[in-house]
């Protein structure tokens, strides 16, 4: 079983426009659609539409809407009861792909709505392969509680003489800086390349003077990045680069794969589909190349979807992928 961790959940709402976005103009847009979302919630549901038993942990009232809706898709979630609304969030998404989105905060957190969704993690990743971590963390908790969860779960497991699950980490900013200064390890995290550099500076890596969002990278540069990133306790690091496809950096070896030609129509929630891929590969026992190759089928194909619609196996064909790997030495 795959258990999500998504602390800042959110009501996903995805308006198509069928002509560029005129800002100050009124508009009429050519299809609107919402759905369950956050990071984590949307590998849940990529796992799910692909049949990996996984689990959903997320803060919201039962009778949220967004719960219901990840309820009435049949999503398995369990929920750590809170009153305020979870936050909703707007994508607009124009001809080609450009994309533009506008997140709201998410609510405050209560110490004892953390106390109880840490003694839920704990339990349901007592028969977990991997936990995931993903997204935000919203206002009210400490920037270090995903160190926190980490060495909750794998104490819990030690106490019982239980394996402890992989960890599988997809934000960014203070929390994730948190996690990796922490003494907890991580398996593998999924940082495009600008949340790589973000990461790498708050480390005190010297980065390029590279905007990463124009693109004026080369993978090599990724790579160099990654190296240093990996010194501080990570097993392994799946950088997704949109149309140029992934990397996939690990201490013994670097492996690349170019992403497929696709008409891009939403890349909201790509990222968390490539993870979602990675994963169901390693679960089904692939090796290295297979998972990244599995993680660029599932972000091109989700890419090609319209709002943050999850594909299926069969629109994420990865034997389609060329993955190209070799050995190099981490920089000392």
């Amino acid at each position: 079983m795959i258990v999500t961790v998504t602390l800042n959940p959110s009501f996903d709402r995805t308006i198509d426009l069928d002509a560029p976005l005129e800002r100050g103009q009124v508009q009429r847009a050519a299809r609107a659609i919402q759905e369950p979302g956050g990071k984590g919630v949307n590998v849940s549901r990529a796992l799910h539409t692909a049949g990996v038993y996984t689990l959903a942990i997320l803060p919201g009232a039962a009778t949220d809407p967004m719960v219901l809706a990840l309820l009435a898709d049949r999503i398995p979630a369990e929920t750590v009861p809170v009153t305020a609304a979870i936050r909703s969030n707007t994508t607009i998404t124009e001809p080609g792909g450009t994309t533009t989105k506008l997140n709201e905060p998410g609510a405050a957190l209560s110490p004892e709505t953390a106390t109880a969704l840490l003694d839920l993690i704990v339990s349901r990743s007592a028969d977990a392969t991997w936990l995931v971590l993903a997204g935000s963390v919203p206002p009210g908790l400490p920037t270090d509680f995903y160190a926190r969860i980490v060495r909750e779960v794998r104490s819990a497991a030690d106490r019982n003489g239980l394996a402890a699950p992989r960890i599988a980490v997809d934000s960014s900013g203070e929390p994730l800086a948190a996690l990796l200064a922490s003494d907890q390890n991580v398996d593998l995290i999924k940082p495009n390349a600008e949340e790589l550099f973000e990461l790498a500076s708050s480390l005190g890596i010297v980065v390029p003077d590279i905007d990463p969002e124009s693109l004026g990278f080369d993978d090599d540069t990724v790579i160099t990045i990654a190296d240093q990133v990996l010194e501080h306790g990570l097993g392994a690091a799946l950088i997704t680069l949109g149309s140029r496809g992934a990397v996939l950096a690990t201490p013994t070896e670097v492996l690349r794969a170019a992403a497929p030609r696709i008409v891009a129509r939403s890349t909201v929630g790509a990222g968390d589909c490539s993870l979602a891929g990675f994963l169901l590969a390693s679960e089904r026992g692939d090796d290295a190349a297979g998972c990244l190759a599995q993680a660029v089928a599932h972000g091109a194909a989700a890419a090609s979807l319209p709002g943050s619609s999850v594909p299926t196996l069969e629109q994420a064909d990865s034997g389609t992928i060329a993955v190209t790997r070799s050995p190099r030495v981490l920089t000392e």
